[in-house]
């Protein structure tokens, strides 16, 4: 992978790269370089600003990786570290570089959210201390409308910064705003040549030789001659593809791995007449490629790793990758906590609801069947399976009102968290929750849990008006007191352990995961923590919360009420179980992950029914890379084509169905391949 100084339209000028006072002399930049040679590249460019240009499937992402990796691996006089920023969803009208440099640090490095005694956060201080070199990945992933502006807002800065583009994209922008990126260097990386494709395809020719099928002769061979003469359309078209790493990738995949493929057919200009059609060729095989049948091991240690059938796989991809074109900007990261988020909202808060509403009449029951087998034959006179599921059904309107309520402060979708059994406000290793999601958490609970106590007191005054068990003249006065009391206890006590939760919560470093299976197991312990501190506060909050509310209230109204404990804390139990269970599996991230991409979304075809496992084998088959927590699509250009695929048809097909294979000599022999 080499690289070249760009157009000098792209660059400023030398004397002001090399941060020069005037008259002085410019030298000649050098800037040609490899792989290997990036960050001495860099270091040798006075401003310490750098863009890198090249074609999709070029190998920018990488060339940052690799140049990430060499500037931390080598001593230098700089003290800033690294930092490699996917920018596809940066909106530059309303955050600046600096407030997304911040923000990032924060999202990646919650302990970075400590503050110091000024009151900035460590990230805010790390920021403007100029302790951190951005490197801007994905300038071209912006929104067209949205490139210019942030050309603009990086140029109101002279700090070090690296910034990766497609050329064209790039261009555009340069000419929208009159200039390039200020002070700094640019190169692009240059296309694969033939000697470099004959240094490496027949090396991925394991088959041919090792089998013996073709005796001497490669795979590749009657391509690479092809490509070496260079004077027909055909050969022109292909080799221009195969200039980037991402086609020979995937050309390399399909040719040279499956026995039988013969790469001289992307040499036929009647199939494929332009560029694009080889590009979407290679595209639309990949996965049929690295899915076909494989003979499994008989002792695997992974038993989620099992044929999938293509066809399936292209539809669960696609869908995987639609789903990531949702909301304003297109993402890069696939987060098992987001899947359910694909979903769309009204069916999200018919799902809480009923997950709440099951909940809640699975709990009623429990404590009606403990209740009676301990004898307490009070809480169970009336009619108790009518009664439990109309609690049932209030439950389920009220859960659908919370999220609804979360829904309308962008709170739907739960990201991964630990529960620390002490407040996290005083361990001083631990960043606390932002007081904001405490109240905001609380202030749910409170709606919903005084909408469930309303509900419960209409309820328990419509039973008793259908059995009689009370004077009609009593009957209004009774629901009015216990409206007023069951709301407030019911609100109090919601609110107050939804909150408790939330400060019990700490923030999870999703950069420090290990992997996204690892992330997952901790967040199914968190969960079960989640349960027993929320059952056992809502238990116990019921019953003491009660008695103090009551006793309150009959010193300033003139009613007779009676709060008794044991009934008190049977109805604490129906409340926590439920309410604990549904709060878990419907507004939690492992809780979200487990009813919706373990069991709605395969219900519905769109996911398989082993998610978790599905994703690993296609991490481990090289569809999907991992990036700490979270997975990601091999190359963008993959993932845009699944996505648009299946947009327009519900479901990914290849667009060329394989065909017979022709000899290379036929193809050589036919007027379209001279």
């Amino acid at each position: 992978m080499r690289y070249q100084p760009a157009p000098a339209a792209l660059m400023d000028r030398p004397e002001n790269i090399q941060r020069l006072q005037p008259g002085a002399p410019a030298r000649v930049l050098d800037l040609n370089g490899d792989l290997r040679t990036v960050a001495d590249t860099y270091r040798s460019v006075e401003s310490q600003r750098l863009v890198i240009l090249g074609r999709a499937g070029s190998g920018k992402s990488i060339l940052a990786i690799e140049f990430v990796l060499e500037l931390l691996a080598t001593p230098s006089s700089s003290l800033r570290v690294p930092v490699i920023l996917s920018i596809g969803s940066w909106d530059p009208v309303t955050v600046t570089p600096r407030d997304l440099l911040v923000d990032h640090l924060l999202r990646d490095h919650p302990h970075l959210a400590r503050t110091t005694p000024e009151g900035a956060t460590l990230a805010a201080e790390l920021v403007d201390s100029d302790l951190i070199l951005p490197v801007l990945d994905g300038f071209d992933e912006l929104a067209e409308a949205l490139r210019g502006p942030a050309l603009e807002a990086l140029n109101s800065t002279s700090h070090p910064v690296v910034l990766t583009s497609r050329q064209d994209e790039y261009a555009r922008a340069v000419r929208d705003v009159h200039a390039p990126l200020v002070l700094a260097a640019c190169v692009e990386l240059a296309d694969l040549t033939v000697e470099d494709l004959a240094e490496y395809l027949p090396r991925t020719d394991r088959l041919g030789h090792s089998l013996g099928s073709r005796g001497a002769t490669g795979v590749w061979d009657a391509v690479l001659d092809e490509l070496r003469v260079r004077d027909t359309p055909a050969s022109s078209r292909l080799g221009q593809v195969l200039g980037t790493p991402l086609m020979v990738t995937l050309a390399r995949t399909m040719y040279s791995e499956v026995p039988g493929n013969d790469p001289v057919e992307l040499l036929d200009t009647a199939s494929f007449p332009t560029g694009r059609h080889l590009e979407k060729h290679l595209l639309a095989n990949f996965v049929p490629t690295v899915y076909r049948h494989r003979t499994p091991e008989r002792a695997d240690p992974a038993p989620g790793q099992r044929n999938h059938d293509p066809a399936q796989a292209e539809r669960w991809l696609g869908y995987l990758a639609h789903s990531l074109t949702t909301g304003a900007h297109e993402r890069r990261d696939l987060a098992w906590w987001r899947l359910g988020a694909s979903v769309r909202l009204p069916m999200r808060v018919l799902h809480t609801a009923l997950i709440g509403g099951l909940c809640m009449f699975a709990a009623n029951w429990l404590v009606v069947f403990f209740a009676v087998s301990i004898g307490y034959r009070p809480f169970v006179q009336r009619p108790a399976m009518l009664e439990v599921a109309m609690f049932g059904l209030c439950s389920a309107v009220v859960f659908g009102i919370a999220h609804s309520a979360l829904a309308a402060v962008g709170r739907t979708v739960a990201v991964p968290t630990q529960v620390r059994l002490r407040l996290a406000a005083m361990a001083p290793r631990v960043e606390h929750r932002p007081v904001r999601e405490i109240l905001t958490r609380s202030g749910v609970g409170l709606l919903g849990g005084s909408v469930l106590g309303v509900a419960h007191a209409w309820t328990n005054a419509t039973f008793r008006a259908l059995a009689g068990t009370f004077p009609r003249a009593d009957l209004i006065s009774a629901a009015i007191q216990d409206t007023l009391v069951l709301g407030l206890v019911f609100g109090l006590t919601a609110g107050l352990s939804f909150g408790l939760v939330a400060a019990f919560e700490v923030p999870v470093d999703i950069a420090a995961a290990a992997t996204p299976v690892r992330l997952l197991s901790v967040n199914r312990s968190t969960a079960t923590r989640q349960f027993l501190v929320l059952a056992a506060a809502v238990t116990g909050g019921l019953a003491v919360c009660g008695h103090v509310i009551v006793g309150l209230l009959q010193q300033v109204l003139p009613w007779t009420m009676v709060w008794q404990l044991d009934a008190a804390l049977l109805l604490g139990a129906v409340g926590g179980l439920g309410g604990s269970a549904a709060y878990v599996l419907a507004l939690t991230a492992w809780g979200q992950w487990l009813t919706m991409a373990r069991f709605w979304l395969p219900l519905t075809r769109r996911l398989p029914w082993d998610t978790a496992a599905f994703l690993d084998d296609a991490y481990r088959r090289g569809v999907l890379r991992q990036a700490g927590a979270v997975y990601q699509f091999r190359h963008i250009r993959l993932q845009q084509h699944l996505a648009r695929v299946h947009g327009r048809s519900g479901r990914v097909t290849s667009n060329v169905k394989p065909g017979p294979r022709r000899r290379a000599s036929d193809v050589r022999a036919s007027p379209e391949g001279r």
